[in-house]
């Protein structure tokens, strides 16, 4: 049993809490900027509001705490303020692990609003650059494989409709006539299982920390579309150039629907959503963008991840 602390807990966050909470292994705090409110995750855990830049305060939390997991928002969290100040504080508390706000991709060399993540690892590079003072792994599993059904399938994790496929509708983007991009996707159930194997693993955690429960290329999406969702399928060509200079018909546009840009008019919400949408294509189209590494797969070998055709057979097989 370890203590855990949670810093800016959200929809992945609130995922893996709940699944740590289940273990009844382990004593949770949460760390956030304002109090609980309906819907958030309060039994089981400590729920604690902070200023993510006091060092000292947070330090005085974080006493006797031996791992921390942090969701704090990169393109809020501008000059990575915020995780910098949270990872002193972890060392100044004698924090033994720590996980910075990754929970994604290994690369970002298109979505520039994620540079933030980019920052947070060279701090970590840097405060042990002459020994060790802080364990630390990039927990990255890539996309959700979830994300391949059309509606929610998780309590917190909303659906993400920013992918290059429609299963709904039987279609896909390919780029300049290619279907060559890879991506690595692993469902958020498979994710929350690692992280919580990850917390009572008593070797060193890896600083790269690959969860990759499968890695197809959209050719292969497209096969198994084909056979599952049977039909005719429509591939529709984008042009990469284009894409790079932020041209994207807006009848391909899909929407953000999210709290947060829920004071938008129309026409931002569409300028939004459409640079959005453009950047995670560009991703996408990428062979290597958006794959991500094995490494904690290599550490538990027997566990048995849900493929890509596993979890597509079972959402959609038999399905008008």
């Amino acid at each position: 049993m370890v203590k855990i602390a949670v810093a800016a807990p959200g929809q992945v966050a609130s995922e893996i809490i709940e699944g740590l909470v289940a273990t009844g292994k382990h004593e949770i705090i949460l760390l956030a900027r304002r109090d609980p409110r309906a819907g958030d995750i309060t039994e089981g855990v400590t729920w604690n509001k902070v200023d993510f830049s006091n060092k000292e305060s947070l330090t005085s939390i974080l006493s006797g705490v031996h791992t921390v997991l942090s969701f704090v928002m990169a393109h809020t969290d501008e000059n990575s303020v915020s995780q910098k100040t949270l990872i002193d504080a972890s060392i100044a508390a004698g924090v033994k692990r720590f996980a910075p706000s990754e929970w994604f991709i290994a690369n970002y060399n298109v979505l520039s609003w994620y540079y933030e993540k980019l920052r947070v690892r060279e701090y970590l590079e840097e405060v042990n650059k002459d020994k060790k003072v802080l364990e630390y792994t990039l927990f990255q599993p890539g996309m959700f494989t979830d994300y391949f059904a059309n509606v929610q399938t998780n309590k917190y994790v909303v659906h993400n409709n920013f992918l290059p496929w429609d299963f709904d509708n039987r279609s896909i983007f390919s780029f300049s006539g290619k279907l060559d991009g890879r991506l690595t996707a692993t469902s958020v159930k498979d994710m929350v299982n690692i992280v919580a194997k990850a917390v009572e693993y008593e070797g060193e955690w890896p600083k790269v920390g690959g969860i990759a429960g499968d890695t197809v290329t959209l050719a292969e999406i497209l096969d198994l579309g084909k056979k599952i969702r049977g039909g005719n399928w429509k591939v529709i060509n984008l042009d990469l150039d284009a894409l790079k200079r932020g041209e994207l018909d807006d009848a391909y546009v899909r929407i953000i629907d999210h709290p947060a840009l829920a004071n938008l008019d129309e026409a931002s919400k569409l300028a939004f959503s459409k640079n959005a949408f453009i950047g995670f294509l560009l991703a996408i189209s990428d062979p290597n963008e958006c794959v991500v590494s094995n490494e904690w797969n290599g550490i538990f070998p027997d566990y048995k991840f849900t493929t890509v055709e596993e979890y597509v057979s079972k959402f959609w097989a038999g399905k008008p």
